[in-house]
């Protein structure tokens, strides 16, 4: 769940319950490789799930889907609304009530307008929905989330890195930025790393250390392939699986 990584439909896009168009999901990553070949005997996963991302349209969701449900036991759906409010509040200006009051109703929204695709897989696989919101609470979320706060600041390789996957998607997709503004902005993006990567370690301490996304992700693939050796263990022993998805 790259932060600001932008829809190309809403979550208005995401209503009907029957795929227009029909996708099939694919692995085009594995991070680190040595872990490819025996995803499917850790028997459960967690999907990040992107809010108001195109990836998460209906025929690429069920697409998604289908390769987890042939692939794993269980999976939890871990739906990024907490944390899209960073999102909502750099890219619209929101002030952080508003930004998190919508990003809380866009996560419900998510959940209640796609229930039915994933019951066409129970027989097959068990999902279970769970917030980020519901995971910021755990009290393990503030020792890893202060963790990782800590490396980053002290640890310059994890710094740069963090802070570079910022700079360029917003010299990329923001056009011309003042460079207070540009600042601002790669600041809320190292943000909402720090938030994502926390959860994550939650998870990961929890036994979910399979994750599953449609796309790439910079740093986290760095640490899970032993770049940044002082990062969470929780996060070191991650598998993240990248899927590709294209039209049938």
């Amino acid at each position: 769940m790259p932060p600001y990584e932008q829809a190309s439909v809403g979550i208005s896009g995401i209503s009907e319950n029957r795929p227009k168009t029909s996708y099939k999901a694919s692995v085009d990553l594995v991070s680190p490789p040595a872990r490819r070949a025996g995803l499917a005997d850790r028997g459960q996963c967690f999907l990040g799930v992107s809010l108001e991302n195109g990836n998460f349209a209906p025929g690429k969701l069920a697409a998604m889907l289908r390769w987890i449900a042939g692939r794993f036991r269980r999976c939890t759906v871990l739906v990024g609304d907490s944390i899209h409010r960073i999102t909502l509040a750099s890219t619209q200006g929101l002030p952080e009530d508003e930004a998190l009051s919508r990003a809380l109703a866009l996560g419900d929204r998510f959940i209640a307008d796609t229930r039915a695709l994933f019951e066409a897989e129970r027989e097959r696989t068990e999902f279970t929905f769970l917030r980020c919101s519901e995971v910021q609470r755990w009290d393990s979320y503030a020792k890893h989330h202060r963790g990782l706060t800590d490396y980053r600041r002290a640890d310059r390789n994890f710094r740069e890195s963090v802070d570079a996957f910022g700079r360029r998607f917003h010299a990329r997709y923001s056009g011309q930025l003042a460079e207070a503004d540009l600042e601002r902005r790669v600041e809320m993006s190292a943000q909402y790393f720090l938030e994502e990567s926390a959860i994550f370690a939650c998870l990961a301490q929890e036994g979910l250390s399979v994750m599953v996304y449609p796309g790439s992700f910079g740093t986290l693939s760095e640490i899970t392939d032993g770049r940044h050796p002082d990062a969470p263990e929780e996060l070191r022993r991650l598998t993240v699986v990248s899927l590709d998805l294209r039209r049938r």
